[in-house]
């Protein structure tokens, strides 16, 4: 399988339009149009029932005490997780093509609804769930996609991988409300193909790069 994006260059620097939130010399950052990325998919196997994709950043803090913390930088020693900002599942076999900002196109305080979403699919929810617990403007169900807000004081870019995969059955056993990591399992053994590309993405000013 190809995976390509009219978004963004494999390896590329994501542009903030479809960021979640974007550089600010006041504030350090300010919520951006979050649009999810094109992408489009060719050479699936002839067998394939449905697609799932995941989008998982893979550089985020294994530890939040330096986040976001005036005069402290995040040590690029420190371990890192995934963060998933989106999982998409039940696609159609012919449907080969997602267009930039058909299924995220604002910021959405609380989240958007979910999980029915276009042509029948189903997405999860984010992370952004658990990030914004507690915050009382904020807090909610973060279902579909949500981009990229690494801490603006990480001393690493982030890198966000997007993945397709080929599934050999038309939908995935899950029910209801569910994660990424979800998708993850409920996908074992039933992976006929996969591709991805990864775009990176950075909020801190001493690491960014010209869009």
């Amino acid at each position: 399988m190809k995976l390509i994006s009219h978004s963004f260059n494999d390896s590329g620097r994501i542009p903030g339009e479809f960021a979640f939130a974007v550089p600010d010399a006041a504030h350090h950052v300010k919520l951006s149009a979050n649009k999810n990325p094109h992408l489009a998919w060719s050479d699936a196997p002839p067998t394939t029932r449905s697609f799932a994709l995941i989008c998982h950043d893979r550089d985020v803090p294994s530890q939040p005490d330096d986040v976001n913390q005036q005069g402290r930088e995040i040590p690029s020693s420190l371990p890192r997780v995934d963060f998933f900002h989106w999982s998409l599942i039940d696609l159609p076999a012919t449907m080969m093509t997602i267009e930039a900002g058909t299924f995220s196109h604002a910021v959405s305080p609380r989240g958007k609804a979910g999980p029915a979403a276009l042509h029948g699919t189903r997405q999860g929810i984010n992370d952004y769930t658990s990030w914004f617990a507690g915050d009382h403007d904020m807090e909610g169900d973060y279902y579909g996609y949500d981009g990229p807000c690494p801490p603006w004081n990480d001393s690493i870019i982030h890198h966000y991988v997007f993945t397709v995969y080929a599934l050999d059955v038309e939908q995935l056993a899950l029910q209801g409300r569910f994660t990424g990591a979800d998708v993850r399992k409920a996908i074992e053994g039933h992976v006929l193909d996969q591709a991805a590309i990864t775009g990176t993405y950075t909020l801190n000013p001493r690491l960014a790069t010209p869009k």
